[in-house]
C-alpha cells in the first residue's frame, strides 16, 4: 500500500504544470533504466522473467532442431481430408489480422489526444461513483476526484453506495465531512449492482457531461478536464474513454504483466479505434458521456436482458454500443489517465476475464443488429472492421481450441515449442511498444503475460462463449480483486 499511497498524495499535491504525463513526478509505472533492472526487480520477480526467456529460447531451439518434423506435420496435415481446408482457412485470417493490424498501427501514429480547453468552454460534469464493499478506496477515489484540476462551480461529484456489507458508507461520510456541499453521498437500500447505482446517479445528475469512475480508481489532476474536452471540440462526439493504469502493479506478479497488457489495450488498440470514433468499450475505472446520448438509451440500457434474463455484467460495454448506434462518435483520450486496482491472484484474474467475456459475447450480438446498417452519416468503415475483428475471435474460438487439443494429443513438443516462439515473435512488438512509451525493464512482462496467457487462460473464451447466459459479477467479495 505504501507505493500506491505515495502516488495518490502525489495526485493531490502536484498541479497540472508539475505533473506531465511522462513526469517521474507521475510515475505510474515505477519507471527504471536498463542499468537498474536487476537492483529494481525483485527475486521472485527476476526468476520469472528469466523462466519467461528460458522457456522462450528453449521453443526456439527445439524448433530449429526439429524442422524436418515440423515440415512432416504440415505435409500430413496438407494431405488430411480437413487439413487444405483449414491451412486456408487459417492462412486467409492469418493475412485479415495482419492487415488489421498494419491499419491500426497506421491509425496509431496518426492519432492525437484532444488537447483541454479553457475553464470557460468546459462543459457542467457529474461524476458518480458506485461503490460496493470498497472500504477506505473510495474515499481515496474521492479525494482525487476533487483534487481534479476542474473548476468546482462545474463539478457535481455523487457516490452512491450499492449497500456495501463493510464500512465503505463510514468512509463515504468522511469524504463528505472532508468535502462539505462538493460531495453528494446517496445508500442504496440493497445491493442491486453496479448497472443500478450507476442509474440512480444518471437520474440525480445535473451535469451536461456524465462521468462515471470506479471506486478503487485514483485519477490524475487533469484527467476529468481531458475526459470532458472532446464533448467540446466534437459535437457528435457521444462518449470518451479514459486510459486506465494498473494502481497496484508494485504489489504482486499479475498486476505488473496486467499493465504492459493495459497499454497494449489502451494506449495502442484505443488509439486506433478512436480515429475511427468507435471506440467498443468507455471502461468503468473512468469514461464520459454526453448527457442527451445517456438519456436517449437509458430506459433501454437499465432494462436490458440478454436470454431472458436481466443483464447485471456489462454495464460500460453496453452504454458504449447503445451511443454508438445513435450514429455518435466515441473517443479516446490517452491524457486523461487512471489508475484502478486489479486482481493478484488466479482466482479473481480468471473470474474478471470470464466477465468481460460474456459480456463481449452479448454485445457483439446487439452490434451485429446494426452496424451494417446506415447508424451513422459519416464512414461505418471502421466500426464494421472493429466489429469483424470481434467477430472472428468468437466464432474461431472453438476450431482453434480443437486445433490445439488435436496437436498437443499428437505433436506435444512440437505444439509448445512452436507457441513459445511465437510468442517471441508477437509480444515483442508489445515489449517495444511499452519500452518506447515507458520503461524496457517494465516491458519485457508483456512475455511473461503472454505465456501466462497462453497456457492458463486459453479456455476463457470457449467459456464465456457456452455461458454468456449467466449472470453474476463473479469477483465481488474476493479480496484480491482490491
Amino acid at each position: 500500500m505504501k507505493s500506491e499511497t505515495i502516488i495518490q498524495e502525489q495526485f493531490y499535491t502536484s498541479s497540472k504544470s508539475e505533473l506531465p504525463l511522462n513526469s517521474s513526478i507521475f510515475n505510474i509505472n515505477n519507471q527504471y533504466s536498463h542499468k537498474d533492472f536487476k537492483k529494481n526487480v525483485n527475486p521472485l520477480s527476476f526468476i520469472v522473467l528469466l523462466g519467461t526467456f528460458a522457456l522462450m529460447l528453449a521453443g526456439s531451439f527445439i524448433v530449429y532442431k526439429l524442422q524436418s518434423d515440423f515440415d512432416q506435420f504440415h505435409i500430413d496435415r496438407i494431405n488430411s481430408a480437413w487439413g487444405l481446408p483449414f491451412l486456408i482457412l487459417t492462412g486467409a485470417l492469418f493475412f485479415f489480422q495482419t492487415g488489421s493490424f498494419l491499419y491500426n498501427l497506421y491509425l496509431y501514429f496518426k492519432y492525437k489526444p484532444i488537447e483541454s480547453v479553457t475553464d470557460e468552454l468546459l462543459p457542467t460534469c457529474t461524476v458518480i461513483v458506485p461503490a460496493y464493499n470498497e472500504g477506505k478506496l473510495v474515499w481515496d477515489t474521492l479525494l482525487s476526484l476533487a483534487n481534479s484540476d476542474f473548476p468546482e462551480q462545474k463539478l457535481q461529484l455523487l457516490a452512491i453506495d450499492d449497500g456495501s456489507k463493510d464500512d465503505t458508507w463510514y468512509w463515504m461520510q468522511q469524504a463528505k465531512l472532508k468535502l462539505g456541499d462538493r460531495l453528494e453521498i446517496y445508500q442504496q437500500p440493497e445491493n442491486k449492482g453496479k448497472r443500478h447505482a450507476l442509474y440512480r446517479g444518471f437520474e440525480l445528475g445535473t451535469g451536461e457531461i456524465f462521468v462515471t469512475v470506479d471506486s478503487d480508481s485514483i485519477v490524475k489532476k487533469d484527467t476529468l478536464r481531458n475526459l470532458v474536452s472532446p464533448f467540446v471540440v466534437d459535437k457528435k462526439c457521444g462518449a470518451v474513454a479514459g486510459n486506465v493504469h494498473v494502481l497496484n502493479n508494485k504489489k504482486a506478479l499479475l498486476p505488473k504483466m496486467l499493465n504492459v497488457s493495459f497499454v497494449m489495450s489502451f494506449e495502442f488498440m484505443r488509439s486506433a479505434e478512436s480515429m475511427l470514433g468507435s471506440v467498443l468499450c468507455t471502461p468503468g475505472a473512468a469514461a464520459a458521456y454526453r448527457r442527451d446520448a445517456v438519456l436517449n438509451c437509458l430506459p433501454e440500457w437499465i432494462d436490458q436482458t440478454f436470454m431472458g434474463q436481466p443483464s447485471d455484467i456489462g454495464e460500460d460495454r453496453a452504454m458504449t454500443n447503445m451511443i454508438l448506434k445513435q450514429g455518435l462518435h466515441v473517443l479516446f483520450q490517452r491524457n486523461a489517465v487512471v489508475l484502478t486496482n486489479v486482481p493478484e491472484e488466479y482466482v479473481g484474474l480468471y473470474k474478471m476475464f470470464i466477465r468481460w467475456g460474456r459480456s463481449n459475447v452479448r454485445e457483439n450480438i446487439m452490434m451485429a443488429q446494426y452496424v451494417f446498417k446506415d447508424f451513422r452519416k459519416e464512414s461505418k468503415f471502421g466500426a464494421r472492421l472493429l466489429f469483424l475483428n470481434q467477430s472472428l475471435k468468437i466464432v474461431m474460438a472453438y476450431p482453434f481450441l480443437l486445433f490445439m487439443l488435436f496437436f498437443i494429443a499428437i505433436h506435444p513438443i512440437l505444439f509448445f515449442s512452436s507457441t513459445l516462439l511465437s510468442i517471441l515473435i508477437v509480444s515483442s512488438f508489445s515489449v517495444l511498444f511499452y519500452a518506447k512509451r515507458y520503461s524496457l525493464s517494465e516491458a519485457f512482462w508483456a512475455y511473461s503475460y503472454s505465456i501466462f496467457y497462453t497456457f492458463s487462460l486459453f479456455w476463457i473464451t470457449p467459456y464465456a462463449i457456452a455461458t454468456a447466459n449467466k449472470r453474476g459479477w463473479l469477483t465481488r467479495g474476493l479480496s484480491e480483486v482490491k
